[in-house]
């Protein structure tokens, strides 16, 4: 573990279980004290009103509101695994090795050009042996729901109607002081806002390769085949990607975007929309998962579970969003302030503490630390 005092916000480094970070909810002076790293300094922000009002521009129209062809829940059992390994991005595959390289250039690599092939040829025989016994299986829910920003927050409805609320995510803002020229963003700007009476969707998905994995895993145990193990594990989350990455073109075509893009296009993202998952630099919160959960019945309809600390079982699975609009981008949240803290969790219901403990590793201040307190929209004086 490790912190990274060249950023804005506290970094937390685990390897392989990096995936697993929503379980670290430890605050960020404690991590400083313990590795002895400086933390940046307090930096400058604007207040959530003056963020707010600078927002991406977006000029909304009907013709920038792609309406897709279906809506509600799709559910995806037993997909093919050699439909996805057309799909596999294999440079992060020899990345988790320590062979740097861009696949597949990394083969001719004079340093470690040998040692990809080599790792490459036993993946493929693995997933040969996957596919053709059925070692794993891939499954996978997603859904395009009626949707609509109000505030930072956006608003899901059971249908066309929009009368009914089916659930609410929860956004924040960037509050880092910005240039002329510059926006405060938050990923509910790429939703036309319910103001507008304009009709926009929001997409949401979970997906798995880990079924089988711990199966696999124990065998391999027991044969004391350390390679093998860690082979086997590596394969399954190259599967999960490329099943996120596949279910992403698939959806953008049912959601009507246009696109002639090879696989190596997709995995280079050249593609209209983006698809954050909570736990990303743009919401950084874990538990917003839960929502994802409860909105797409996950552990009812494929069998993922979701752990307290917001980590996913089986560990080869992914969850996020789905946002079409062609101004849709990933950014950092990087620091914000009480004021929006209170803000967030008067709009999710949550305790304050307990958001603090979430979001630990963006806040600009140290929970606890002395502040006259201030009226809060929950009724109490924080």
């Amino acid at each position: 573990m490790r912190l990274s005092n060249m950023a804005d916000y506290a970094v937390v480094v685990m390897g392989a279980a990096a995936r697993h970070c929503g379980g670290v909810r430890t605050s960020a002076t404690a991590l400083s004290e313990e590795t002895g790293i400086a933390l940046p300094t307090v930096q400058k922000l604007v207040s959530l009103e003056t963020a707010r009002a600078n927002p991406t521009p977006i000029v909304w129209s009907p013709t920038e509101i792609l309406q897709p062809a279906k809506t509600g829940l799709q559910v995806l059992e037993s997909f093919p695994i050699e439909t996805l390994r057309e799909w596999i991005d294999w440079s992060p595959f020899f990345h988790a090795w320590g062979l740097r390289g861009v696949f597949p250039k990394i083969f001719d690599n004079p340093l470690v050009g040998r040692q990809a092939r080599e790792l490459h040829a036993d993946a493929l025989k693995l997933l040969d042996r996957i596919a053709s016994e059925g070692l794993l299986t891939a499954k996978a829910v997603y859904g395009i729901f009626p949707a609509n920003a109000v505030g930072d927050d956006v608003e899901l409805y059971a249908d066309e109607g929009r009368t009914q609320p089916l659930a609410r995510f929860h956004f924040l803002r960037q509050q880092l002081e910005r240039r002329e020229g510059e926006w405060n963003q938050s990923l509910a700007d790429f939703v036309a806002p319910q103001a507008t009476g304009l009709p926009d969707h929001l997409g949401a998905f979970a997906v798995s390769s880990g079924f089988g994995l711990k199966a696999m895993v124990e065998r391999y145990k027991q044969e004391m085949d350390d390679y093998g193990m860690i082979l086997a594990e590596a394969v399954a989350d190259r599967l999960a990607e490329a099943f996120a990455e596949y279910l992403h073109a698939r959806v953008r075509a049912e959601w009507g975007i246009r696109e002639n893009l090879t696989v190596a296009q997709c995995i280079a993202e050249e593609f209209q929309g983006i698809r954050p998952a909570a736990g990303y630099p743009a919401c950084p919160d874990h538990s917003e998962k839960q929502i994802l959960w409860q909105l797409l019945e996950v552990e009812k309809r494929t069998g993922i579970l979701l752990t307290e600390s917001g980590a996913m079982w089986p560990g080869s699975s992914i969850s996020g969003l789905y946002f079409a609009h062609p101004r849709s981008r990933y950014f950092g949240l990087g620091k914000i302030d009480r004021d929006q803290i209170r803000d967030y969790h008067v709009r999710k219901g949550m305790p304050l503490e307990e958001v603090e403990r979430w979001l630990a590793m963006n806040l600009n201040y140290e929970p606890g630390s002395a502040e006259v307190p201030v009226a809060c929209g929950c009724g109490i004086r924080h």
